[in-house]
């Protein structure tokens, strides 16, 4: 049943020139990055949904950039898995192929995904409070507290904490892309954090083929034309296969 679920999913998707993916942290998580909620989020006493606000960052900015700075020596020995690859391979077959994480990771680019649309940001940039200027820094440990090389103001993570919106001019090319694709894949995302568990809905109504592929189902899963189980790093591989060259 998976196998044909897996060669249906191609056959749309060779017929299609428009394609998006959105990932989250199941396919993340096999590469042995945490999720940093729930049980894996403890550091210190303290949860992600108390650190990564920023409420927290104007009380105590030390002990949030601490934490930040530990995330990232966890997150740089890992390296991206067979599922990230199969992206970039997917992308490379399809017209026009746009990605979209939830994750800041910055695996999918180190896979080599061209152009992948980080919608919270990323560990591995760190934005100015006084000049807004956006710098890559990948410095493990980082200097606490780092400052900007531009104004020598202080520089927080360039990722969305609890309580920000997502910028605007990013939502809005994101559901651009997600009205124009004809085949959608949702990948190892529990669909229960929005906007994004709203996306596959979004791209369904604008005629899209929606495929889910997740290690198990979710609160969305009856409305998509395929729900696929299993590991995003043994699916998409599958996936790709068929869909040839």
């Amino acid at each position: 049943m998976e196998n044909e679920a897996i060669r249906q999913l191609a056959e749309q998707i060779k017929t299609s020139s428009r394609v998006v993916a959105l990932t989250g942290a199941g396919i993340s998580q096999e590469s042995g990055v945490p999720t940093f909620r729930g049980k894996d989020g403890l550091w210190q006493n303290f949860r992600a949904e108390e650190l990564a606000t920023p409420d927290a960052f104007n009380r105590d900015p030390v002990l949030v950039w601490q934490w930040y700075d530990w995330r990232r020596g966890l997150i740089k020995p890992l390296k991206p898995n067979s599922g990230h690859h199969a992206l970039v391979n997917l992308e490379k077959r399809v017209q026009y192929f746009t990605l979209v994480t939830q994750n800041v990771d910055g695996l999918h680019r180190a896979a080599g995904s061209e152009n992948p649309i980080e919608m919270h940001g990323t560990l591995w940039r760190v934005r100015c409070l006084e000049c807004k200027k956006i710098f890559e820094n990948r410095d493990v440990p980082i200097k606490i507290l780092p400052k900007c090389e531009a104004c020598g103001g202080l520089l927080r993570p360039h990722v969305v904490w609890f309580g920000e919106s997502l910028d605007e001019k990013i939502l809005h090319t994101i559901y651009t892309h997600l009205q124009r694709a004809q085949v959608m894949l949702i990948v190892g995302t529990s669909g229960a954090v929005q906007p994004a568990a709203s996306f596959g809905i979004v791209a369904k109504r604008a005629g899209a083929f929606v495929a889910e592929l997740n290690r198990s189902n979710t609160p969305q899963s009856p409305l998509f034309d395929l729900s696929i189980q299993g590991k995003a790093g043994e699916l998409l591989p599958q996936l790709v296969e068929h869909v040839g060259r």
